[in-house]
């Protein structure tokens, strides 16, 4: 039997981590429980709004927030807050499957225009990786703003 899995990313600002990864990944970030976003509303200042009304401190509002498949087959991320800074190399990371079937030319176009998409956003370009058929297809590795590398492959 599978098992249904969270991936948990520690953070020194969650929400700014969320609202990333939610646009890297075609995510959504969730409301609070028991409230309905309304359309175009930004769930991350519903979840201000939700944690003030309840009475969270303003310091302990950004401790938690989380990503989510809008269809439900992808693991969700949840992204916690730790006050230590990442200092070395992450011993886990993700890969985004940018060009899913493409080869050659095409798929690093393609996934230099993810890669172009994402630094936008916020990544850090490391290092292109040339194709190396048959192993290896080529990839571009990153960092998200938090400094956790992934690769776009």
């Amino acid at each position: 039997m599978s098992r249904e899995i969270q991936v948990t990313v520690d953070a020194h600002d969650p929400a700014a981590a969320a609202r990333f990864w939610a646009e890297a990944l075609g995510y959504v970030i969730p409301g609070p429980p028991g409230v309905a976003l309304p359309a175009g509303a930004d769930p991350l200042a519903v979840w201000q709004e939700f944690l003030a009304r309840i009475g969270v401190p303003e310091e302990q509002r950004n401790t938690r927030a989380a990503a989510e498949d809008p269809e439900g087959r992808g693991p969700r991320l949840f992204f916690q807050q730790v006050p230590e800074d990442k200092t070395v190399k992450n011993r886990l990371h993700l890969d985004v499957r940018a060009a899913p079937g493409l080869q050659g030319e095409e798929r690093m176009a393609a996934l230099e225009g993810e890669c172009a998409r994402l630094v936008a956003l916020g990544a850090t370009r490391l290092r292109r990786v040339e194709p190396a058929p048959p192993l290896d297809g080529g990839h571009i590795v990153l960092a998200d703003p938090e400094g956790n590398e992934f690769c776009l492959d």
